[in-house]
């Protein structure tokens, strides 16, 4: 099983850029379906961005497309979460995923997804 750690998180202003990354091991990441999904304060997980390891299709919510980009970094085995005019309501704890058989209609959910890691805060505030 893969394992997952994140990186980059922490407290940034309205309209300001952070990349957050995630380092894999433990497991080839060929078949792979990599996510961000992000937890705020007394909410579910809510699904972020996700890329296919061995292709280019991305995926994004509705809230953050034109303003996050994931990628992936296959000699690196990361995959990063370019994040640009960030809102106070992007604040959340931002979870990197991956699962070999997430299929398109459940992409977006958490349940779909077997391996995380523990998170990484970002917090947007004046």
């Amino acid at each position: 099983q893969v394992q997952l750690v994140e990186s980059g998180g922490g407290w940034v202003q309205p309209g300001d850029s952070l990349m957050l990354s995630c380092a894999a091991s433990g497991s080839t990441l060929s078949g792979y379906t990599m996510a961000w999904f992000r937890q705020a304060p007394g909410k579910d997980h809510e699904f972020v961005a996700a890329v296919k390891w061995n292709g280019d299709q991305t995926y994004y919510a509705d809230s953050v497309k034109g303003r996050f980009t994931i990628s992936r970094d296959k000699a690196k085995n990361t995959v990063s979460l370019q994040m640009k005019s960030l809102k106070p309501e992007d604040t959340a704890l931002y979870y990197c995923a991956a699962s070999r058989t997430v299929i398109l209609s459940t992409i977006r959910r958490s349940t779909a997804y077997g391996s995380w890691g523990k998170g990484t805060q970002v917090t947007v505030s004046s």
